[in-house]
């Protein structure tokens, strides 16, 4: 995703670049993908929830919840 790792340093959140992220979800959900996992800190800046059909997983969400929860005991 060149299109998106140029613009985001620069702090630009292109909306070509969702577009891009978007068809691509859509091509892993047409060969049965059940879910996207968001693997990189800035993808959730492009996608949301409410942008696919499936359930998305944003790792950063999730590895800071666990941190937290394994601080907190």
């Amino acid at each position: 995703m060149v299109l998106f790792i140029t613009s985001y340093p620069k702090g630009v959140l292109n909306p070509e670049s969702k577009l891009i992220y978007q068809e691509v979800i859509k091509r892993l959900i047409a060969q049965g993908a059940q879910g996207v996992i968001l693997g990189c800190t800035e993808i959730p800046l492009l996608i949301k929830q409410e942008d696919v059909s499936v359930p998305v997983f944003d790792t950063t969400s999730i590895h800071a919840s666990a941190a937290f929860d394994l601080a907190s005991n």
